[in-house]
């Protein structure tokens, strides 16, 4: 039995944050209907296509029920009440505002239906005074201070390649779905909760390195490219035939590394023999560090940092990973009708939990909506 067997989840949500959400739930077991437009989730467009279909909405909705409604549309209101009547959760994203102007909003349901959990993601959140402000993942970004400290050094602000703040935003939107419906069980009056997340406030919260920091001297920290700005040699660095990773937090790795690179005076060397003072020093360390890799292959470095228990690697693209031994022995891909999608990441009890169904079709399950239908499901 999946944790979530028995949980049923209204999507309402579209493009990212909210699908992403709700496909996690989808993996632990809930049933999650989407309720669409009759013209679809807008991400059903986004390529790349296989076969005409969004790859990208495909890998977002596998597992979920799809169903059209116009909620504007009186008798579509009321087959979405319908919806609600057996629903646990359910999760929305649109900006704030909208849904109370639709008559969905979690105050006039929860009158209705008062075990529902009801999960808003958005930009800015329910409240603020910048609330009604529209974002995307690039928006709470730029305004979460993440891409200001992110790039190469003395380069301009560098915007995190995937779109973090959705999926973050995500991600912090299902385990608080999983923590409210266990509070709601403990409740003798089985209330459910109204969750506000903010894609902006889950960046801010997320950036331990750069809130430190900033607690630390009141200063915004600046790119450091891929060294880590607190500990040293913590970076990239050249070898004979690419850039290999090395991660050193302590001075027992750090040893290591100097006896790696037979070089053991580093370990005594007055610039080196603190984490803060490696700090200070890096562009010196990296130096000496470099004069090492660079006479080495990437493959080589790693095989002798590996052996003396020094954290290393080469820096792999996503293919790399995905061909990947370790990717087939984790099962981080799993089949999702004509392709492949990620698998939810966490084992339980050794095993992972996953759904194997496709992404619906636009109104796939509409049957749903004829209320014998849908109690019968």
């Amino acid at each position: 039995m999946k944790p979530l067997q028995g949980v049923t989840v209204l999507d309402l949500s579209r493009f990212l944050a909210g699908p992403y959400c709700t496909a996690m739930l989808t993996d632990l077991g809930a049933e999650v209907i989407k309720i669409e437009t009759p013209n679809g989730d807008d991400s059903r467009h986004v390529g790349p296509f296989i076969d005409g279909e969004s790859i990208y909405f495909s890998m977002l909705n596998r597992g979920k029920h799809s169903v059209c409604l116009n909620l504007k549309d009186a008798d579509d209101l009321a087959r979405f009440h319908l919806l609600c009547a057996d629903a646990d959760v359910l999760v929305e994203n649109f900006r704030p505002g909208v849904t109370r102007r639709l008559g969905i909003d979690e105050q006039t349901l929860r009158e209705c239906y008062p075990g529902l959990v009801y999960c808003s993601i958005s930009g800015f959140g329910q409240t603020g005074s910048m609330s009604s402000k529209p974002a995307y993942d690039i928006i709470a970004q730029a305004m979460s201070g993440i891409m200001a400290a992110t790039g190469p050094e003395g380069g301009p602000p560098t915007r995190v390649g995937e779109s973090l703040g959705d999926v973050a935003a995500g991600m912090f939107a299902s385990w608080s779905i999983c923590a409210a419906l266990f509070q709601r069980e403990r409740d003798p009056q089985r209330v459910g909760c109204h969750l506000d997340v903010s894609m902006l406030d889950c960046l801010f919260s997320m950036q331990v390195t750069n809130l430190a920091q900033l607690m630390a001297n009141g200063e915004a920290p600046q790119p450091v490219g891929n060294r880590h700005p607190l500990s040293a040699p913590f970076d990239s660095f050249q070898a004979r035939d690419g850039q290999v990773v090395i991660a050193v937090a302590n001075n027992s790795l750090f040893a290591r590394l100097a006896d790696c690179m037979c070089a053991p005076v580093l370990i005594d060397d007055e610039r080196f023999t603190t984490d803060e003072r490696r700090c200070t020093h890096q562009a010196e360390l990296k130096a000496q560090i470099e004069g090492w890799t660079s006479k080495l292959t990437v493959a080589e470095v790693c095989e002798r940092l590996d052996a003396a228990g020094v954290p290393a690697s080469p820096i792999w693209n996503i293919k790399q990973l995905a061909d990947s031994a370790h990717a087939q022995e984790r099962g981080l891909l799993q089949p999702s009708g004509a392709w492949r999608s990620p698998s939810q990441p966490v084992f339980f009890n050794g095993r992972k939990v996953a759904t194997h169904e496709p992404a619906p079709g636009l109104g796939a399950h509409n049957t749903m909506l004829d209320e014998e239908s849908f109690h019968a499901l």
